[in-house]
């Protein structure tokens, strides 16, 4: 029997070399190719520049990046290979497809089978993308646009599901300033994954005590990964996060709730004036402290359980 590993874009590495982990990050991602779309932005590719600041985020005890980037917006193997091996980071990849907007015409995801579209992301995980022989080590971030599940995307979230029955990788979402989540949540249910293989994205996109109640008490993982963005709201509500998260604490929840930043803009990046990868240790993480949040609670949210989630069994 195969011993409990992760898989990252260098190969298996046992779950406790982890260590402090940001599950939800890009190091590249371009969305501004796609017609009459608002989201009119990119984070950009270039090696040296990410590569500054991940080494930022290593020098301050990170020891793992979940790089969630898709094909269709920009996923590159060995690119990822290369940042990990320049940082001394783990980097784990993920693979499927993000949402119905940014769908690559060549996956044709409306002319597919469910279980087509799961075979591949199967493949993937077994055998490396293309002839790279690089491993995705998460199915994510599978996506809906709107607060509703289009029905291409029901076709993917279905695919997902599949896929992670059958390989064991968890998965992990992208829905925003909506309660979608609860709904991506019920079709991986139905589909038969357990809850707890699935991570909730962006939860602090619509601070909603009730809906992060209904994801939890379904027993699946929530996830506050807008972390220092500067884009809109978030810094204004960022205090009643705090609050928010302190009560989720003190209810229990501490074993399914992670904390990441999705970097996706070069403006969010160091060398541009932003916060780089480093927001959590720079400021987040004392404000928690500051709001009486205990170093378990931390360690928990931070090292524990992305290492459960990134686990393959």
């Amino acid at each position: 029997m195969m011993a409990p590993r992760v898989m990252t874009v260098s190969g298996p590495i046992p779950p406790e070399k982890l260590g402090f982990t940001l599950p939800h990050e890009h190091t590249a991602i371009a969305l501004w190719h796609t017609e009459a779309r608002w989201d009119y932005w990119e984070l950009s590719p270039d090696d040296e520049i990410i590569t500054d600041e991940l080494r930022d985020f290593r020098r301050r005890g990170g020891g793992t990046l979940v790089d969630l980037t898709l094909p269709g917006v920009g996923r590159d193997p060995e690119r990822l290979r290369r940042l990990s091996s320049a940082t001394a980071l783990n980097i784990v990849m993920g693979t499927g497809w993000y949402r119905e907007a940014y769908y690559p015409p060549e996956a044709r995801i409306d002319r597919r089978s469910t279980d087509d579209l799961a075979d591949e992301i199967v493949r993937e995980v077994t055998d490396g993308v293309g002839g790279t022989g690089i491993r995705p080590g998460i199915i994510g971030e599978i996506g809906t646009d709107k607060p509703w599940i289009s029905a291409l995307e029901e076709r993917v979230h279905r695919a997902a599901a599949r896929a992670s029955m059958r390989t064991g990788l968890a998965i992990t979402t992208h829905g925003v300033q909506s309660t979608v989540g609860l709904a991506q949540l019920g079709i991986f249910t139905e589909e038969g994954v357990d809850p707890s293989r699935v991570v909730i994205g962006h939860a602090d996109s619509r601070l909603d005590l009730d809906f992060y109640l209904a994801v939890l008490d379904a027993g699946a993982n929530l996830e506050f990964d807008f972390l220092g963005h500067r884009f809109g709201v978030e810094e204004a509500l960022e205090p009643r996060l705090v609050e928010t998260i302190v009560e989720l604490l003190e209810r229990g929840y501490a074993a399914q709730l992670l904390l990441s930043q999705d970097v996706c803009h070069d403006r969010q990046l160091k060398s541009n004036g932003g916060f780089g990868y480093v927001y959590l240790h720079q400021h987040f993480l004392p404000t928690l402290r500051t709001a009486a949040v205990g170093e378990g609670e931390i360690r928990a949210m931070t090292i524990d359980n992305p290492a459960r989630i990134l686990t393959i069994p």
